[in-house]
């Protein structure tokens, strides 16, 4: 049986800024697992030109009820003025759906 699992993806300029977007989103539960790519060489148009630039790219793994707080702290703590934050939904093995589902639940303070 198949479950949905959602994947944040974006790219940041450096090891430095991928460390603390990738602890910080592990520390508030808000993924359960994240990916760090060996860095790529982006191309794009900004401001009427054509730039480069060598980024990592993150893959996060949240359950839906997560993503969007995900990314809401991803655009928070990008350094760039837009930053690529793109997700999608992926159905995935039941038992790595549950266990991506109970390391994204915010635990109960009583």
């Amino acid at each position: 049986m198949l479950q949905s699992v959602t994947m944040v993806l974006t790219t940041v300029p450096d090891a430095e800024t991928a460390d603390v977007l990738v602890r910080e989103a592990l520390e508030a539960r808000l993924a359960a697992c994240v990916q760090r790519a060996l860095p790529v060489r982006s191309s794009y148009r900004w401001q009427d030109k054509v730039e480069s630039a060598e980024e990592y790219t993150l893959t996060f793994k949240t359950s839906p009820a997560r993503a969007v707080a995900l990314m809401a702290l991803i655009g928070q703590r990008h350094p760039y003025d837009v930053p690529e934050i793109v997700s999608w939904t992926v159905e995935a093995a039941a038992s790595y759906a549950q266990w991506v589902h109970l390391e994204t639940v915010v635990p109960l303070h009583v």
